[in-house]
């Protein structure tokens, strides 16, 4: 018989530590136990979930993770795999503004009014990539990477999989710099041109790399790339 929540000692149950304490005392795999709700013969529910963490390795891979490989996952099954990508789902979307599909971006301030308002205030760098059509209204967005504030690990592929996924043929990133200042790194710069060359490879242009502050915004169009 499967194991469940309640079968953990209470002072070890997330839900319980939640609300104790609030989700600051919850780790990843606790409330990736919240969702799941049940172990296996084999495994608690705490087990499964960290069993899971293991198996794809980060919370940013879980993220990109397909409904058949996370499936695939001993002791996970569809019904599981489903409303994990569900609640990241929910999540993106409460991240994302909404109603933006369509919306026509001519410079960097267009992108920086959309966005800046869930971005801004984020502690965890978001990397968010802006999929455009030849008008340059929007066709489809992606946060492609979430980190640490001082953690950025992100392939130009990784982007440019989706574009071409999405029939894009224009491209812009932004992300965020929790420390609030917009100045770019030198792995910013170096992650800049290495998205712009592949652009250029794949004829699918990158118009602009935006980094998001508190109240301001650093474009490398506008400093690099004209």
């Amino acid at each position: 018989m499967s194991l469940m929540i309640r079968e953990i000692p209470l002072e070890e149950r997330p839900r319980e530590k939640y609300k104790e304490s609030g989700f600051g005392r919850l780790s990843d795999a606790d409330l990736i136990a919240i969702l799941i709700r049940t172990g296996t013969k084999d495994m608690s529910v705490s087990e499964l979930a960290l069993h899971i963490l293991k198996e794809v390795g980060s919370l940013e891979q879980l993220k990109q993770a397909s409904l058949e490989t996370l499936s695939k996952i001993r002791g996970v099954g569809e019904v599981k795999a489903i409303t994990l990508l569900s609640a990241l789902e929910l999540g993106h979307r409460i991240l994302l503004p909404k109603d933006i599909h369509g919306a026509k971006i001519t410079n960097a301030k267009d992108l920086y009014d959309i966005f800046s308002p869930k971005m801004k205030d984020l502690s965890q760098e978001h990397l968010i990539a802006v999929f455009l059509n030849s008008k340059n209204r929007i066709i489809h967005y992606k946060t492609i990477f979430i980190g640490s504030a001082n953690q950025s690990v992100v392939h130009p592929r990784d982007i440019f999989r989706e574009a071409l996924k999405n029939s894009s043929v224009k491209l812009m990133v932004l992300h965020n710099h929790p420390s609030g200042d917009p100045t770019p790194s030198k792995e910013d710069v170096i992650f800049t041109k290495q998205l712009s060359e592949a652009g250029k490879i794949l004829q699918i242009p990158l118009l602009d790399h935006l980094i998001i502050g508190y109240h301001e915004y650093y474009s490398f169009y506008d400093h690099l790339m004209k």
